[in-house]
């Protein structure tokens, strides 16, 4: 009678961490891949190239770093995942020969116009080229937090001590989810000697 032979699987496989048909695929773009992870209060997006020696990290931002431009809101939310993408996409233009990656969500699951689509969002207006489909990406409005400002309204005539919990420094200081966002993109920009989309399309109007 014939043995059956029993074939152990890769670690990483059989801790649900890895899979590798995916990776597999990945990697025979031979581009470097954009990876995007997220945590309850945070967003980790890295630039990373495959290496025999293991994965090599290119460049990489962790939404902590939003601090130390302004931004005091929720780190794990949609306009700190689209500012953490804008942040890395402009550390890796300025290591990059070729500004080209591809997206890499590991075992995440894929929802569209999700936390995980806005730090795409953030490093393709960054200046990386990533194959995409522009349906995935989440819309203007939710990237530069209008949906937290809407809620923030709301909840100050529904609930006052739970507005004033969350959102009472905004009322001190006249500001808004929108404006600290907007804040935090325009010194991220200038850090690097970027420009916003808007002040590009104003320049260009001036000089025709």
């Amino acid at each position: 009678m014939a043995k059956k032979i029993f074939t152990v699987e890769f670690r990483r496989k059989r801790e649900g961490k890895t899979n590798y048909y995916k990776r597999i695929r990945l990697l025979s773009s031979q581009k470097p891949r954009l990876v995007v992870r997220k945590a309850l209060k945070n967003i980790i997006v890295q630039l990373v190239e495959y290496n025999e020696k293991g994965d090599r990290v290119i460049a990489s931002a962790h939404s902590r770093e939003l601090i130390n431009y302004g931004w005091n809101l929720n780190r794990g939310n949609m306009p700190a995942a689209y500012l953490t993408g804008l942040l890395l996409g402009l550390k890796a233009k300025s290591i990059l020969k070729e500004p080209e990656a591809i997206l890499d969500l590991g075992l995440q699951e894929s929802v569209k116009g999700s936390r995980l689509y806005a730090a795409l969002k953030g490093a393709l207006d960054a200046g990386l080229k990533i194959p995409h489909s522009e349906e995935i990406l989440p819309d203007e409005e939710r990237i530069s937090g209008k949906h937290i400002t809407e809620y923030m309204l709301k909840l100050k005539k529904e609930d006052p001590n739970r507005f004033k919990r969350f959102f009472s420094e905004y009322e001190k200081s006249g500001s808004t989810p929108e404006k600290v966002f907007e804040e935090t993109k325009e010194k991220i920009l200038s850090k690097f000697g970027a420009k916003s989309s808007e002040k590009r399309h104003a320049e260009k109007i001036k000089k025709n």
